[in-house]
């Protein structure tokens, strides 16, 4: 099962480059040897939220067959997301866009929303938590990946650091209780972070647009960089566990076929262009 992320992708009223850099996501998608089986957007969908912006959104997204879920991020208006995406999966919270999809395949998704209107930064309150752990708590053997917009864990970047996540800590102690948690992925911070977090993995996802750079002698610094946008891709494999793997988006030449299972193939097969 192949679970692609994107994440932060802005689009923007009156700026090209966003949906032109998701599109190229979404095409980028389309061109793997096997296509996802689902797709995930941990937030940032808009820019600003508005209806226009939303409508990009989706058409952006329209060739993708594949079920596609999104949760918002201090960009994002739940409104417009809902209007647009629908209903998703199995909620409970009707004023928030958090569900867990069941049927996905043999990795059970929980989206979280972390949005607290008019704030960067984030919210997990009692409520969510205690959704989340109902959740949990609901098929305890079953491999859980659990996506949201900001990070619950420090990322070493200052100015993210001011628009933090509030409810880290207990949602921190509640996944440590819950083993069948294969891993904890965000978006927010438009680059991919990899960290030990309450027993399992926690990865931030980069942006389909700029990507951050950090200043590891001064880290109140932060940088932007036109970086090739990148996804991640989340495969769970029965004796592997779930593996995640970047890819960089980009004209970056054909696929080829190196390895058939059987034998190295000299000179490469192509599988398409």
């Amino acid at each position: 099962m192949l679970i692609a992320q994107l994440s932060d992708t802005h689009i923007k009223d009156g700026h090209d480059e966003p949906t032109e850099r998701l599109r190229a996501a979404v095409a980028h998608l389309l061109r793997l040897p096997a296509p996802p089986a689902v797709v995930i957007v941990s937030g940032d969908c808009t820019d600003t939220g508005s209806a226009s912006e939303y409508a990009a959104f989706r058409e952006a997204l329209r060739p993708l067959t594949m079920p596609v879920y999104a949760i918002p991020g201090n960009h994002d208006q739940r409104p417009g997301l809902r209007r647009v995406m629908g209903e998703q999966g199995r909620q409970a919270l009707p004023e928030l866009v958090q569900y867990v999809v069941d049927d996905a395949g043999p990795l059970r998704l929980i989206g979280l929303d972390t949005l607290l209107p008019g704030h960067d930064s984030g919210l997990l309150d009692v409520p969510r938590l205690d959704w989340l752990a109902e959740r949990l708590a609901e098929a305890p053997a079953r491999p859980t990946l659990i996506f949201m917009h900001h990070p619950p864990f420090p990322t070493g970047l200052y100015a993210y650091e001011q628009m933090g996540l509030a409810g880290a800590a207990a949602f921190e102690a509640l996944v440590a209780r819950h083993p069948q948690v294969q891993r904890v992925v965000a978006g927010h911070v438009h680059t991919g972070i990899t960290r030990r977090f309450a027993g399992t993995i926690a990865q931030t996802c980069p942006s389909t647009l700029h990507q951050l750079l950090p200043d590891a002698r001064e880290k109140q610094r932060l940088h932007v960089v036109m970086e090739p946008p990148a996804v991640l891709l989340h495969v769970w494999d029965d004796a592997a566990g779930l593996l995640s793997y970047t890819s960089t988006i980009g004209a970056h030449g054909p696929v080829v076929e190196v390895y058939d299972g059987a034998e190295w193939l000299m000179p490469p097969r192509p599988v398409r262009e």
